[in-house]
């Protein structure tokens, strides 16, 4: 651990513009740090791969605010809890309540029914290309890496069309430095949510929220009015904005990497594998949110006392689970590239199947359709978001060739 009297800050935007040489310099000192966030808050941040692994499935590290809302509160975390209709899911719930909710949701989110999606997600990042193919040049979050993954989450969840950018503004917004625009956005996407449900209500259709809300009617007690909208608030923010970030992440390094880009081109066969070096060498989801110490507990050779906060940096820990003279190489031929993007334990990301059919047929799309792909001004440097828990590029400028 840091031996600074003052705890170190992260979150800010000078640190997560170099974030990763900052986790490095962290690692180097030990596995896990006290460190204050951009919101003021004080946590215990692990960095390291193996010690990650251990708190994310640590029985003592309970993911339910609510026997420390006064604690958060006091440090001005209050805007994360029920009140936005961010509480009340799986993410924020232990067992049982954590094995009930998650039950609810999961078959719709195994690899079978991510994989009869992806001849539509195929179709409809044809479709996206095809909108910008002739340009010759686009900013790829905007018109590709942005709208992908909404549109998916969207059909699943059945949202229609019309509302699909208000709700990116929203998730984006709400992930976001804790802020009034960061409540304000997580009302207005609860205020949303809850009037789109009570029209699935009336007039269900042959999507999960009109599943959900059959779920709530037709069996009182398994899931109670906060824990479904919860979970629709869940659903929409973690179903789009993690696998955003992952594709933004991966083509921000081929494009860093015109030689693994190549690679790719020449054996596409190999980019499903290639996603996981992917998620091991920048991980869309930079710092999870905080797990709270029920009792006093050592992690890391620290003492953690009962009600801290822990978190684990998943964008260290994951580089960190390759040798330390290799963490920092991009390989997207690497042998079995290990990573704690999705987390790890009982809180391990239900949509992993779905993000990676959309990275992996993503990427093969938009290599295969735009021979030539790189940076429109290689000395721009990239910017990456700079607040929240996520870790991915604000835009992608890039220049292609058009079409034959």
């Amino acid at each position: 651990m840091s031996t600074r009297d003052e705890p170190i800050l992260v979150g800010t935007p000078d640190f997560k513009a170099d974030a990763h040489a900052r986790y490095a310099e962290l690692r180097a000192s030990g596995p896990i740090h006290r460190v204050r966030s951009a919101d003021g808050s004080t946590v215990w941040l692990v960095v390291d791969y193996e010690l990650g692994r251990e708190a994310l499935a640590h029985p003592k590290l309970s993911k339910d605010p609510e026997p420390f809302a006064d604690r958060l509160r006091a440090a001005g975390q209050h805007i994360m809890l029920a009140g936005t209709g961010f509480g009340g899911n799986m993410l924020t719930a232990d067992p049982p309540e954590h094995t009930r909710l998650r039950r609810l949701v999961s078959k719709a989110f195994t690899a079978r029914a991510a994989e009869r999606l992806a001849p539509w997600i195929e179709r409809l990042s044809h479709r996206l290309v095809d909108s910008i193919e002739g340009d010759g040049e686009a900013d790829l979050v905007a018109s590709f890496t942005r709208p992908l993954p909404m549109a998916v989450i969207c059909e699943l969840l059945g949202v229609p069309q019309e509302r699909r950018a208000d709700l990116h503004r929203w998730t984006r917004e709400g992930m976001g430095n804790p802020s009034e625009d960061q409540r304000a956005a997580l009302l207005a996407l609860n205020g949303y949510l809850r009037g789109l449900l009570d029209d699935k209500r009336r007039e269900p259709a042959d999507d999960l929220l009109s599943e959900l809300a059959r779920v709530h009617d037709d069996d009182h007690g398994r899931l109670s009015d906060t824990e479904l909208l919860g979970t629709a608030v869940l659903l929409v923010v973690a179903g789009h904005e993690t696998t955003v970030n992952l594709l933004g992440n991966a083509l921000a390094a081929l494009l860093d990497h015109p030689e693994q880009a190549a690679y790719l081109r020449e054996r596409p066969e190999g980019i499903p594998a290639a996603v996981e070096e992917f998620l091991r060498y920048n991980a869309p989801v930079e710092i999870t949110p905080a797990r709270f110490a029920t009792e006093d507990l050592l992690l890391g050779g620290q003492h953690v006392r009962a009600g801290q906060a822990v978190s684990i940096a998943l964008t260290s820990a994951s580089r960190a689970a390759a040798p330390a003279d290799d963490a920092d190489r991009l390989d997207v031929a690497r042998a079995d590239p290990r990573h704690l993007a999705f987390g790890h334990g009982i809180h391990y990301c239900l949509g992993a199947p779905l993000a990676r059919i959309e990275g992996a047929v993503g990427l093969r799309v938009l290599l295969t359709r735009l021979p030539g792909l790189r940076w429109a001004d290689p000395s721009a440097g990239i910017r990456w978001l700079p607040f929240g828990i996520t870790r991915g590029p604000v835009a992608l400028p890039v220049r292609f060739a058009g079409p034959a």
